[in-house]
């Protein structure tokens, strides 16, 4: 015969999370039936002490709306970003489009980046993929592939787009004439990286920094030798 103690301890209900959560799942009519003991319940609150129930559900739908309104803002804010960056690069790609030569399309690659506050724009050409060597008019856009390794290594590793300064030597190999040069935004041309090196570049130490992004210079990087095939020919 069981103590009584036994049968008070038998005659419990042990409720975990789990248990009340399945309970609730299977009547969901609950807090419509008990809507008067919802409305006293108390919960928890971390910095009011204790809230009602339907305060509680009220603050986290509150919370729920604005993160909505916060992702949707930034949707549209991308959207405008985005929308920018095409009409940036729609009008680049009819200004250099309708050049007459090589060397004005250059120049007005140069211009546009002026636009922008920039030092200027230059594209330097791996010579074994054009003939671009003597009597070419074009041999100062040569850059010996062996020279620039090292750049790559130091400062691109494996990827196609670098942002942040060069040294002394770094710069006296990409770009010679400039001067005063703070930071550059350099991007390996082509599909596969191998056809040349773009150069953006600022007096601005700060200007172009890692982990800024880089989808104009990504769209720049493949579109440029299309156009650089109307003047020079691939080797």
């Amino acid at each position: 015969m069981k103590n009584v103690g036994e049968q008070q301890y038998t005659g419990e209900i042990l409720l975990d999370d789990r248990t009340v959560s399945e309970f609730l799942l299977q009547n969901p009519d609950f807090f419509i039936r008990n809507a008067r003991q919802v409305e006293q319940m108390i919960v928890p609150h971390p910095i009011r002490g204790t809230v009602s129930l339907v305060e509680w559900q009220l603050a986290r739908q509150r919370n729920h709306i604005h993160q909505l309104e916060e992702d949707i803002t930034l949707l549209m804010e991308q959207a405008s970003a985005n929308q920018q960056l095409f009409d940036r690069l729609f009008a680049l790609q009819g200004r250099l489009a309708s050049a007459t030569s090589l060397h004005d399309m250059l120049n007005r690659l140069h211009r546009w980046a002026r636009e922008f506050g920039l030092a200027g724009a230059n594209i330097r050409l791996f010579g074994e993929k054009w003939r671009i060597g003597a009597p070419s008019d074009f041999t100062q856009l040569a850059l010996p592939r062996q020279a620039f390794e090292s750049v790559r290594i130091q400062r691109l590793g494996k990827q196609n787009h670098y942002l942040g300064s060069l040294n002394g030597p770094e710069l006296l190999l990409l770009l010679p004439q400039a001067k005063a040069i703070g930071s550059v935004a350099m991007s390996l041309l082509g599909e596969e990286g191998d056809l040349g090196v773009l150069i953006f570049s600022s007096r601005d130490n700060q200007h172009y920094q890692a982990g800024m992004g880089t989808v104009l210079l990504q769209h720049l990087s493949l579109m440029l030798p299309q156009l650089l095939s109307r003047w020079i020919e691939r080797a």
